[in-house]
């Protein structure tokens, strides 16, 4: 895999996981244990897009594959945590969010992208 830039990769998918615990944990002590199943898969995806979404703009090259990889190392982060624990629906719901939440990020990217360089085109 060339051009990929692996240590991106893995600070932005290690940064979207301490993102998600930061916001996470504090709403679990006010709110309680059971607000870990509603909170987790929204907060999952929007911190894996925010940190799919910065990485792939540090990409030159592949942008989507650069944010999809930060969804999947952030999900491998929290799957190494969890050996040999149970999870609920809302943990595997949120992992398969990690990573659209990372390709969705990539995309953005891919979208700024070109409406950069169309804004740069003269018009005629």
């Amino acid at each position: 895999m060339k051009h990929v830039r692996w240590g991106w990769i893995l600070l932005g998918g290690v940064l979207a996981e301490l993102a998600i615990f930061g916001v996470v944990i504090p709403l679990a002590l006010l709110a309680g244990q059971q607000s870990l199943n509603y909170c987790v898969p929204p907060v999952s995806f929007i911190a894996t897009f925010a940190f799919g979404l910065w990485v792939a703009r540090k990409a030159p090259q592949r942008p989507l594959l650069h944010g999809t990889l930060v969804g999947i190392v952030a999900m491998l982060v929290l799957l190494a945590m969890m050996i040999g624990r149970p999870e609920s629906a809302a943990y595997v719901v949120a992992h398969v969010l990690k990573v659209l939440g990372g390709a969705a990020g990539g995309l953005a990217s891919m979208r700024h992208a070109s409406n950069v360089v169309s804004d740069a085109r003269p018009m005629q």
